[in-house]
């Protein structure tokens, strides 16, 4: 079944693509901002998640802003494909970790499990991915810390799309 999006969808999501508006009642704002009312941009949301237009709704993490000093990368190898998804998973379940991810590996770099560890201190995300291994048995892993940030930004998908006529 093809999923229909008409103008307002559309004007709705370029919205919801960006960071929502910090005030009380971000939806109001956003409504305001369409000529729509706040209940109708909930609903609208709520339909979009319904129909799978988004996998999840949340917020990101500016950790330099929230007092995160520190952020490195935790490659993990895991060769045994059956463990990689009940190890990644208790690797991501850690207050520690933003977000988690499976990777292929290649000749040469042989880790397949990626986690973004955030901390205080790079000793501190060291120590982190210390505690991840003996809590897993991943004995082959390391940290890799950012030297340098190019960007980070949210995709934009409906910035340029067709206009359309509801």
């Amino acid at each position: 079944m093809k999923k229909e999006i008409t103008a307002t969808d559309v004007r709705i999501m370029a919205e919801l693509q960006r960071s929502l508006p910090m005030t009380m009642r971000p939806f109001e704002t956003i409504g305001a901002k369409l000529g729509l009312s706040e209940k109708e941009v909930i609903e609208k949301t709520r339909s979009y998640g319904e129909k799978k237009f988004y996998r999840r709704f949340g917020a990101t993490l500016r950790h330099q802003k929230a007092g995160f000093k520190a952020n490195g990368m935790g490659i993990w190898s895991v060769p045994d494909e059956a463990k990689r998804q009940e190890l990644g998973e208790k690797l991501a379940a850690r207050a520690e970790v933003s977000h988690a991810y499976e990777r292929p590996s290649f000749d040469g770099w042989p880790y397949h499990l990626f986690t973004m560890i955030h901390g205080e201190s790079e000793q501190e995300v060291l120590d982190t991915a210390k505690h991840m291994s003996e809590e897993t048995g991943i004995e082959d892993y390391d940290v890799l810390f950012s030297v340098r940030e190019f960007k980070k930004t949210s995709m934009q998908y409906f910035d340029h799309w067709p206009s359309v006529v509801d």
